[in-house]
């Protein structure tokens, strides 16, 4: 498991496949895109995607999109990586 910067993930967004693991309400309010599936619901609906793909996850601050990246490399993903910081790092920059 892997970690993408701010830096790298803002100049690669257009080419990454984003994971937001945040809660619908944060969703709503701000989001990159991507596939939305909150953390609370990953384990019911990790067959909506594909182990053989490389994500991008993402959260607020990186703690909970680190948890995620945990949980599937558990269940076999191998091409994870967190945003470091989060959408809060990103939206630093």
């Amino acid at each position: 498991m892997n970690g993408i910067s701010a830096q790298a993930f803002k100049q690669n967004l257009e080419s990454l496949s984003v994971l937001d693991i945040r809660t619908q309400r944060e969703w709503d309010d701000f989001n990159v895109g991507g596939i939305h599936i909150p953390l609370d619901d990953l384990f019911q609906k990790i067959n909506e995607i594909s182990a053989e793909k490389a994500y991008t996850l993402i959260c607020y601050n990186g703690t909970q999109s680190l948890i995620a990246c945990q949980i599937l490399a558990a269940k076999g993903f191998k091409n994870c990586q967190n945003l470091e910081g989060g959408l809060e790092a990103y939206l630093s920059l």
